[in-house]
């Protein structure tokens, strides 16, 4: 199947259906309503979970649609929804195999133990996303530092002062 194809049938949803199934990226070329379209969507997230790019705006509101983006590929957490980066759960299991989601996520998950010991774990630095509260927790700084020192950068002044800490530098 070819882009030109897909272009010429792009409002056919039975072909949209068979060229998402072979290629998700193809999802770019159909139509708004088929962008729009779960069914449609969720067949190109089957095939290649990047393709969530090409959703429309409200299946990025939809929590099935994101949480299936960010299972195959963690990064497309960036596509989300604001409500759906204030979902405890989308954003927790996007940050255990992607620390960098915390960066997307909203400012009340910054501040949530859980969700930042999981990115902070995955990827050290990413404590510079974290809350002030939380890049003063001496465990996860002490996570973050063992893990990248650049880290250290990111952690609140008590805590670069803090002898356990100094000792992992």
């Amino acid at each position: 199947m070819t882009e030109e194809e897909v272009i010429e049938h792009k409002s056919d949803r039975e072909f949209i259906l068979k060229a998402v199934a072979e290629n998700g990226k193809f999802l770019d070329l159909a139509s708004k309503e088929l962008q729009n379209d779960k069914e449609v969507v969720m067949t190109a997230l089957d095939q290649d979970p990047e393709s969530l790019e090409f959703a429309s705006s409200m299946l990025k509101n939809d929590r099935e649609v994101i949480l299936k983006g960010v299972k195959g590929a963690p990064w497309t957490i960036c596509y989300a929804s604001e409500k759906l980066r204030a979902d405890r759960e989308v954003i927790l299991d996007s940050c255990k195999s992607y620390g960098q989601a915390l960066y997307f996520a909203s400012e009340e998950l910054r501040d949530d133990r859980e969700v930042v010991k999981a990115a902070v774990e995955n990827k050290g630095i990413i404590i510079k996303y974290a809350s002030d509260r939380l890049r003063n927790d001496k465990e996860l700084a002490m996570i973050a530092v063992k893990q990248n020192k650049q880290s250290y950068h990111f952690i609140s002044e008590e805590l670069k002062q803090d002898e356990d800490i100094k000792a992992l530098m």
